[in-house]
């Protein structure tokens, strides 16, 4: 049984026991969190329910397991010919979630 989700603006596929991440929102490690933004589900008999947007009545169910940094971003920016040469950059700050249960 998978689900996909749609948290912070992306689409995560996730699984129960699976440790996904997803944007930082407002948790401590060990809340027990519930995702209603379920865009589709597959269950073990690959009978399938797709959304319109989102699946009536499912829920992902996980709890945080902590914070974690993202990969480190580069943004080079630069004109031709005119000597202006800019680099930014930056880490976003991910939650890490530990998928417990699947409900439909």
């Amino acid at each position: 049984m998978y689900a996909i989700i749609q948290s912070g603006g992306r689409q995560v596929k996730v699984a129960p026991g699976l440790l996904v991440e997803v944007d930082r929102f407002e948790a401590k490690p060990g809340d027990q969190i519930s995702i209603d933004r379920v865009l589709f589900v597959e269950r073990d008999g690959g009978e399938i329910l797709a959304g319109a947007p989102f699946v009536a009545n499912a829920k992902v169910l996980g709890v945080v397991d902590g914070e974690a940094r993202g990969p480190k971003i580069r943004v080079f920016r630069k004109k031709r010919r005119k000597g202006f040469r800019r680099t930014k950059g930056h880490r976003s700050t991910l939650v890490r979630i530990r998928i417990t249960d699947i409900q439909v």
